[in-house]
């Protein structure tokens, strides 16, 4: 058969792997996933094995290839989207990890991050690469590993070691190691990129004390990146064409090409992205400066405020609490309430991102009475994924933007009590798209574009269309009193 064409797309995330394969329509064809531990060594830290990166993503992609081939679809090409700022330094002969993978959560580098801060400030830092000074990004993780694992800073200054995020791991092991390279939007998440020359800051370097030997090759986010070899792919060599960050990803896969249009992808954590065209706007507010999308040579920047735990809530509901036995069980709980009853959950298990930045906080239950149950701690863990998005509106707001609507995506966003919940204290319009799996999408576009299968950006726009649309409801003095609430319990946590 074969008379098909379609794009694979690689979506490697935080707590598991998935690769689907989608045709010219934007039809799902195939779809493999498979779930990996976080492992939690000690109090804010949070590690990958970088082996079950790699196996889930050679599991998930022969999987995938295989039920291709029997629909009769002949992929044509590979797109790649990750986990992004999560960090790996790997020996450039073996391959093999120096450490394990640390996690984009890892809070292990503050107080590095609070010695840099006293000795340059944060404006140095962001003037250049957009970003705060926060052990959120790559660049003090990569430092940690270097003077923390035996002779790690003596060999990658020989020039005998690699570091890269996600993205650039999985291609050097896919190309069999003969690849090193990444697009902006994950040199973008670094703390080490310059985003207005679109190269490796030497300044920055030296700040945090990185060879540039280590350092992959930024290239746009469509393009040649390497060649998939058959013996991981489990079919034949497969160009790889399409890389962008997981957030870029999603923000490309809902069409937000133009300035002023904005997506919140609901994972395992949550992240609004704000295109503001092709020149950088930074905000006095802590929302983050970033690369958005880098086509034919041209950036697009974006805003973005970001939520450490969103999704990974709901997770430890379950895996930890026990209280529910699926993530589908919190829409069921939380809709048989009718109010709150004063309950408020701050998930700040790795801190508190905008507007806080407060690696040091901690996440803590305020308003519990005798008479709260499950149904009470569901509904508060959805809530503050939508209080922490309002927290972020409010920050664009004092920047002067005020987005009409925003498309949301990723795996929370099947419940719908949340977003009708989001609407109201946003009160703000919610699209949720025809298509959920956002995030593949951008990366198979991308890498569809690079072979000619999807057309431009305007082609590709034509495709999107809306499922549901979530209208705000509430009151102003409803919204109000709650987002009052929100904020008292927020500073229980914040005041030391």
């Amino acid at each position: 058969m074969g008379n098909r064409f379609g794009i694979l797309a690689i979506d490697q995330g935080t707590t598991s792997t998935r690769a689907i394969v989608f045709d010219p329509q934007l039809q799902t064809v195939a779809m493999a996933q498979q779930e990996f531990p976080q492992h939690y060594p000690d109090d804010g830290w949070v590690e990958h094995n970088p082996d079950d990166l790699w196996q889930s993503t050679c599991a998930v992609v022969q999987q995938a290839l295989a039920e291709a081939r029997e629909q009769g679809c002949e992929v044509s090409a590979i797109g790649i989207t990750n986990q992004r700022e999560t960090t790996l330094v790997w020996d450039k002969h073996s391959g093999a990890a120096v450490y394990p993978a640390i996690v984009w959560q890892d809070r292990r580098t503050a107080r590095l991050c609070d010695q840099l801060r006293s000795e340059v400030g944060d404006d140095y830092v962001q003037a250049r690469s957009g970003l705060r000074l926060d052990p959120y990004f790559s660049a003090t993780k990569v430092a940690w590993i270097l003077d923390n694992v035996d002779g790690a800073r003596l060999r990658a200054e020989r020039g005998e070691l690699l570091f890269g995020t996600v993205d650039s791991y999985l291609i050097w092991k896919l190309t069999g190691g003969q690849r090193h390279v990444t697009d902006a939007t994950n040199a973008s998440r670094t703390n080490l990129f310059n985003i207005h020359r679109g190269e490796w800051d030497n300044e920055l370097l030296d700040l945090f004390r990185i060879p540039s030997a280590m350092l992959p090759q930024v290239q746009d986010c469509s393009g040649h990146f390497g060649t998939a070899l058959a013996r991981f792919t489990g079919d034949r060599d497969i160009a790889i064409t399409g890389v962008a960050g997981d957030q870029q990803a999603a923000s490309v896969g809902q069409c937000c090409f133009e300035p002023g249009q904005v997506k919140s992808t609901y994972g395992t954590g949550c992240f609004v992205l704000l295109n503001t065209g092709q020149k950088p706007l930074f905000s006095s507010h802590g929302l983050l400066t970033t690369i958005a999308l880098q086509l034919d040579g041209r950036r697009t920047y974006a805003l973005e405020g970001a939520i450490f735990v969103a999704g990974a809530t709901v997770q430890w509901l379950r895996d930890e609490l026990g209280i529910i036995e699926r993530a589908s069980d919190t829409e069921r709980l939380a809709s048989g309430l009718d109010s709150n009853k004063g309950v408020y959950l701050v998930p700040a298990f790795t801190g508190l991102g905008v507007p806080y930045w407060r690696a040091d906080a901690r996440a803590a239950i305020v308003g519990l009475t005798r008479g709260a149950g499950k149904a009470e701690l569901a509904r508060a863990a959805l809530e503050a994924v939508c209080y922490q998005t309002a927290d972020l509106f409010a920050v664009m707001a004092q920047e002067g933007l005020r987005p009409t609507s925003l498309r949301v995506d990723g795996g929370m966003v099947s419940n719908n009590w949340m977003l009708q919940f989001l609407a109201d204290v946003l009160n703000t319009e919610v699209l949720r798209p025809a298509l959920l799996e956002t995030t593949a999408l951008g990366a198979a576009y991308l890498a569809g574009r690079a072979v000619g299968l999807y057309g431009d950006t305007s082609e590709f726009t034509r495709l999107w269309q809306c499922r549901a649309t979530f209208t705000p409801a509430m009151s102003e003095a409803q919204r109000a009193t709650l987002l009052a609430g929100w904020q008292k319990a927020v500073q229980r946590v914040v005041l030391e």
